[in-house]
């Protein structure tokens, strides 16, 4: 396997990790609040704000931080990226 391969095949487990937390998250969520309905919500208690509001809040945040991390690229990444367009525009201004 070249470096290249190795890279992508990195980048499909961050992926594939991703997508499998977010589908746990979900699924977390929607029993989180079906726990908080059947004690709280139902019978009418008014909370400010309700419990499961807190644990989604801090696992979608972790979320958010891997989803960029898994699809908007590493820095070595990045890097190259900007090198491309700096290359490319270096070479667009020097045609005549």
């Amino acid at each position: 396997m070249d470096e290249q391969e190795k890279q992508l095949w990195k980048l499909a487990r961050k992926r594939a990790e991703f997508k499998k937390n977010l589908s746990v998250y979900l699924i977390a969520s929607v029993f989180f609040w079906t726990i908080w309905w059947f004690t709280f919500g139902m019978h009418g208690r008014n909370m400010k704000w309700p419990w499961p509001i807190w644990p989604m809040l801090g696992w979608g945040l972790a979320l958010v931080f891997q989803y960029i991390e898994a699809y908007k690229g590493d820095s070595k990444t990045l890097v190259d990226r900007e090198f491309e367009k700096l290359k490319r525009n270096a070479e667009k201004n020097q045609q005549p």
